[in-house]
C-alpha cells in the first residue's frame, strides 16, 4: 500500500477509441486523488496504438470530459513534460527495442503461423477440448533461423513466452494475491504485424519508463495479469502497485454495464458519457461524488463529498472490489445537493449556458436574483430553463386551463385577475409583506379560496403552473411587466367567458 507521505506518480492512460464513460472517469479520478493527497504527479497518457478502432475527436472528448470533472494532469500529451512523448504512437522505436530484448533474452519469439493455421489450430483445440492458445509451433525456431526469415521480409508478430508448468502469483491491492496456473495461460503478441505494440507491452514499458509507482485500472485486465508481472520478471522492473477496480452493473443490476446500453440509456434521458451529463444538467460536483462512492467509501455514513474531501480521506485500503450496480436515483440526489451547496455568484454564472441553450442572453443582474429563489428547488441544471425561462419573454401565453383554478368559471377568474390589478398598481414594492394580506382579503371578499387567487394571478405571470415563490418572481420581473401580463390573462379570460 502506499505511504501517505511519498508522493506517488500515476496515470491514466485512455485509449482515443470511443467516447470517455462514468468507469473511465472513477479511474482517472482516483488517479487524481492519490496524486494530490500525497502531493505526486498525476500524468495523462494516450494509448493510441490501435490505429483500426481510432475515432477522431475522441481524444478532445476525453480531455474536455476530464477537465470539466475538475481533474488538471501534470504530465500529458498537451502539457508536456519530462517522458514526453505521451502518446504511444509516437513511442513506437522505444517499444520495438524492448521486444528485441526480450527475444535475445530468450522470453519471447518471432511468430509466422497465419490466420488460417492459427483458426485451424484453434478448431482442433476446440474438437479435442484442449485449452484454446497458442500451440506454441513457432517456439522452437532458434533464433537465426527466425530472424533470417524476419529478414527475408516474412510478416510476422512478436510472443511472449509464457511457461508451460508452474503457478504465477500476482498481488493486487484490492484483492490481495491471485495464483494462476501456468497452464492456463497463453503466449500472448506483445507487437503486431504491423510493428505496433500492443497494451501488453506497450503499457508495461511506459509505465516503467515513466516511473508509475500506482497502476489503477479496470478488472477487465485480470486475466492478464500474469502477462503483466511475467514481462516486469523477465526485464527485471520494480513493479508498481497494481489496483483493479470494481466492475459496474447496469442499473438493474443484472449484467456488466457497457457502452452497448447506451442507447437504451438514452431513452430515458440518461448517460454513462461525461460530456453528456452537463447537457442533462448534472454538475461535475455530483459526478464526482456518484463516481467515487461507486467502488469506495470512506464509511457507512458519509455520503456527500467534495473534491477537496476527497482527496483527504481517499485511500487504497478502502477501495471495494465488488461490483457496484448504477444508480441515477443517488446521482440525481447528489446532483441536488451539490446545487444547494454552491456559491449564489457560482450558481449564477452557471445558469447561463442553460439559458443561452433555449436562445435566452441572460444578463447578469438578473441571474443573481435568480439564483437564491431556484436554488432549492432545482433538481438538475436542466431544470433551469424550463423554470425560469417566463423571466426573460417579453410577453406568456398561458394555457387556459392553467388560469382556471378549480371549480372556476373564466367569469371568475376573470374577476379575480380585474381586482388583483388596482392592489398591484398601488403597491410600492412586490413583497411578501405588501401584498400577501391585501390579496387574502380580496379572496375572502371574492368568495375564493387564497391559493385559488394566488394561482390564476402565477399562471397570468410567469405562464406556467409552477414557479418560484409568486411575490419574489414578480419583484424581479418588474412592475410594468407584471401589470401587462395580467392585463393580457384577463383579456384572454374575458374573451373566454362571453363565449361560454
Amino acid at each position: 500500500m502506499s505511504d501517505p507521505k511519498t508522493p506517488v506518480r500515476v496515470r491514466f492512460a485512455p485509449s482515443p477509441t470511443g467516447r470517455l464513460h462514468i468507469g473511465g472517469g472513477r479511474t482517472a479520478l482516483y488517479n487524481y486523488l492519490l496524486a494530490k493527497q500525497t502531493g505526486g504527479q498525476f500524468i495523462l497518457r494516450l494509448e493510441d496504438t490501435d490505429q483500426k478502432r481510432f475515432q477522431e475527436g475522441a481524444e478532445q472528448e476525453m480531455i474536455d470530459g476530464l477537465r470539466w470533472l475538475g481533474l488538471e494532469w501534470d504530465e500529458g500529451p498537451d502539457v508536456g513534460g519530462p517522458y514526453a512523448p505521451y502518446r504511444q504512437s509516437e513511442r513506437k522505436e522505444r517499444y520495438q527495442a524492448y521486444a528485441r530484448q526480450l527475444i535475445e533474452q530468450g522470453d519471447a519469439f518471432y511468430c509466422f503461423c497465419s490466420s488460417k493455421r492459427l483458426n485451424e489450430a484453434r478448431e482442433h483445440q476446440r474438437k479435442h477440448k484442449l485449452p484454446i492458445r497458442y500451440d506454441g509451433a513457432c517456439r522452437t525456431l532458434t533464433k537465426e533461423e527466425a530472424q533470417a526469415r524476419v529478414d527475408a521480409g516474412e510478416a510476422h508478430v512478436v510472443r511472449f513466452k509464457m511457461p508451460y508448468t508452474g503457478k504465477t502469483i500476482v498481488t493486487d491491492a484490492v484483492r490481495g494475491k491471485i495464483e494462476i496456473d501456468n497452464a492456463q495461460l497463453d503466449d500472448y503478441i506483445l507487437v503486431k504485424s504491423d510493428g505496433l505494440a500492443v497494451y501488453h507491452l506497450a503499457s508495461m514499458a511506459d509505465d516503467h519508463d515513466m516511473k508509475i509507482t500506482h497502476v489503477f485500472r479496470g478488472s477487465e485486465w485480470l486475466p492478464t495479469f500474469p502477462l503483466h508481472k511475467r514481462i516486469y520478471d523477465a526485464f527485471g522492473w520494480e513493479e508498481p502497485v497494481w489496483v483493479h477496480l470494481s466492475v459496474f452493473l447496469k442499473p438493474s443490476g443484472k449484467g456488466k454495464m457497457s457502452k452497448r446500453e447506451s442507447a437504451d440509456l438514452a431513452k430515458d434521458n440518461k448517460s454513462i458519457f461525461l460530456t453528456d451529463l452537463a447537457d442533462l444538467g448534472y454538475t461535475p460536483e455530483a459526478v464526482v461524488n456518484w463516481i467515487a462512492l461507486m467502488g469506495w467509501s470512506y464509511d457507512d455514513r458519509t455520503e456527500f463529498f467534495t473534491m477537496e474531501n476527497l482527496i483527504e480521506k481517499f485511500s487504497i485500503e478502502k477501495l471495494n472490489g465488488s461490483p457496484a450496480a448504477i444508480n441515477f436515483t443517488k446521482f440525481d440526489h447528489f446532483n441536488g445537493l451539490h446545487i444547494r451547496a454552491l456559491a449564489l455568484d457560482d450558481l449564477a454564472e452557471r445558469m447561463k449556458p442553460y439559458f443561452a441553450a433555449g436562445g435566452i442572453d441572460a444578463d447578469d443582474e438578473t441571474l443573481k436574483q435568480l439564483a437564491p429563489i431556484l436554488q432549492t428547488r432545482l433538481k438538475g441544471m436542466d431544470d433551469i430553463l424550463p423554470m425560469a425561462g417566463f423571466f426573460f419573454n417579453e410577453t406568456v401565453a398561458p394555457f387556459t386551463a392553467d388560469l382556471l383554478p378549480r371549480k372556476t368559471s373564466a367569469a371568475e377568474a376573470a374577476t379575480i385577475t380585474q381586482r388583483t390589478l388596482p392592489i398591484l398598481e398601488s403597491a410600492t414594492a412586490f413583497t411578501h409583506d405588501e401584498l400577501d394580506t391585501p390579496l387574502r382579503e380580496l379572496a375572502d371578499e371574492l368568495g375564493f379560496k387564497p391559493g385559488q387567487v394566488f394561482g390564476v394571478l402565477r399562471s397570468s405571470v410567469t405562464g406556467q403552473r409552477v414557479s418560484p415563490p409568486l411575490f419574489e418572481t414578480m419583484e424581479i420581473i418588474g412592475k410594468d411587466k407584471v401589470l401587462a401580463r395580467i392585463r393580457d390573462a384577463t383579456t384572454q379570460l374575458e374573451v373566454l367567458a362571453a363565449a361560454a
